[in-house]
This record gives structure tokens, C-alpha cells and sequence, in this order.
């Protein structure tokens, strides 16, 4: 896969359709790499009419590992003492402005999900000229008084990393069950795949921590929200327990003119069964603001 100098980094990255279609950039969440969005869903979003961009984020898949950065702290981070975060979620918001500079493109629609949304948030209010629309898909504002994740939830977030690929398959499995939509199961023999998978392609679990981190470390977005212009579409599972519905409540609530769409028994994935409906509220929003 091509990858691209961004922000003094090295981001991989592959896209989808023709180049000469309006651009949309999918930005994933922690510790998910690029494939987390599926070939299937990239190729429905180009036949609607979009040059679809995906890419690693820095410290996972195969984009540059901030390897000679500091061990990350989690357990100070949660006193407040930041000091051990390596970037936060606007120098990840660089990251892929950075690769829309390499590939030329001036403006594009974005897509974040979870960790992604916030990073297009913060794309959104850092570099208002590139963006034509915004996705923010189960995602939250920064504020600690919303989206919190339920108590069994936080557990499989915060368990130590897997030391095998037998054990990390298992994990995946096991916090599927836990976060994953009830009301649209994967299975375990998907998610087993796709645990293999990635596992195969990049097992990088310190970078994960970093990643965390830099949520932490970049606080609450909801003031800076206020001042978003892009036509905003907010995305989110009832049933999330990872990050519950007040964040994606928040998010919309917080940006002016939000759509807010949420779907009955929808977790924190996004479940097969449910991509063709991603993919038509997706488009129909970014179909609908002149690019």
C-alpha cells in the first residue's frame, strides 16, 4: 500500500473510486486500522459517487510508530497529569490534513468513527476550509460528563494487552460480546477473523496507549464545536455501551445545524447488517452540500 509524507510522518493510506469524484476521507478509531473499514462498505461509498480515502493513524497499522516517544501513563493520565502524552488529537487532525495535502485535494468530505470522530471534530475546527461535510459516527465532545463508557465496557478497554495472537483473538471475541451491537451480533467466527487479520498486519499495543492518551490529554471540544461550520451529520448506537448515547447527543447538541441519526440496538462496532444504511446516510449528507 502507498504511503504519504503528513505532518513529519509517514501515513499508509489506499482509496477507492475515481479520483476525480468528490473526496471522503474515513478516519478510524483507537487502535483500529485502516481495514477496520471494510472493503465492502469503501467500495459502496465510491459507487455512490465519492473518491474514498482510508489510512493508518500514526502508532498503528503501517504508518510511523512514535517508537522513541515516552512511556505513555495511563494510570497518572487519570490523576490529570498529562505529562507522559506523546500528541494529542489535534496533531492527529494534522496527520490527515497532511495527507490530503499529498494527494492534492483541497477539501473533503470527512468520516471519523469513535476516536476518529473526534479527530474529525477537531479537523473540522482547526481547518474549517478543507472540510465540505462532516460524519461524526459513535463518538463524543471531550466532555467527562458525557458518553461515558458502562463499567463492563471500560474493563475490556482498559484490560492489559494480549501477549498472543491465540489470546488476542480471544479478547476480540470476548469484547465483542461486550460492546458489539445486540441487536446485530457479528459472531465469533467473523470477529475471530478480523482479529486475525489485523493481528497479522500490525500488533502494536503501546501505540494504543498513546493513542488513549491523546484523548485525554485533549480535553473537552464542546466550546470549540460551537464555532463548526461544516454541514454535520452525528451517528450513533442506542446500545453503546463504549461511548453511551449522550456523546453522540452532546456532539450534535454542540455543533450548529447537527443532524442527529441513532439506531436501535447498535453498539459500539459497525455491524455488517447494518452498512447499507451507514452508506445512504452517509452519501445522502454529503450529496447534499455542494462541494
Amino acid at each position: 500500500m502507498p504511503t504519504a509524507p503528513a505532518n513529519g510522518i509517514e501515513i499508509c493510506y489506499d482509496t477507492f473510486g475515481q479520483p476525480a469524484n468528490p473526496a471522503l476521507l474515513l478516519v478510524m478509531g483507537l487502535g483500529g486500522q485502516m481495514t477496520a473499514w471494510e472493503p465492502d462498505f469503501c467500495e459502496a461509498l465510491a459507487n455512490a459517487g465519492f473518491h474514498v480515502i482510508r489510512f493508518d493513524n500514526r502508532d498503528t497499522g503501517l504508518s510511523t510508530k512514535l517508537e522513541s516517544a515516552p512511556p505513555p501513563d495511563i494510570g497518572k493520565a487519570m490523576t490529570g497529569d498529562m505529562s507522559s502524552a506523546s500528541y494529542t488529537l489535534w496533531d492527529m487532525a494534522d496527520d490527515a490534513v497532511g495527507l490530503l495535502d499529498h494527494l492534492q485535494l483541497e477539501r473533503a468530505h470527512i468520516v471519523g468513527a469513535s476516536m476518529g470522530g473526534m479527530i474529525v471534530q477537531a479537523i473540522a475546527i482547526r481547518h474549517p476550509h478543507r472540510v465540505i461535510s462532516m460524519t461524526s459516527i459513535m463518538s463524543t465532545t471531550g466532555n467527562p460528563n458525557v458518553g461515558q463508557a458502562t463499567p463492563a465496557a471500560m474493563t475490556a478497554l482498559m484490560a492489559p494487552p494480549a501477549t498472543s495472537r491465540d489470546e488476542a483473538i480471544e479478547r476480540g471475541k470476548q469484547s465483542a460480546r461486550i460492546v458489539g451491537s445486540p441487536g446485530y451480533p457479528s459472531g465469533d467466527e467473523v470477529v475471530a477473523a478480523r482479529i486475525a487479520r489485523d493481528f497479522d498486519r500490525c500488533f502494536y499495543p503501546i501505540g494504543v496507549a498513546r493513542q488513549m492518551l491523546a484523548v485525554m490529554a485533549t480535553g473537552d471540544r464542546s466550546e470549540a464545536l460551537n464555532t463548526v461550520t461544516a454541514p454535520t451529520l452525528v451517528i450513533h448506537g442506542e446500545d453503546d455501551p463504549l461511548v453511551t448515547l449522550s456523546g453522540g447527543q452532546a456532539t450534535a447538541a454542540a455543533i450548529p445545524g447537527a443532524r442527529l441519526v441513532t439506531f436501535p440496538g447498535m453498539g459500539h462496532d459497525l455491524p455488517a447488517s447494518l452498512r447499507a444504511k451507514f452508506v445512504e446516510v452517509i452519501t445522502g449528507h454529503a450529496a447534499s452540500v455542494p462541494g
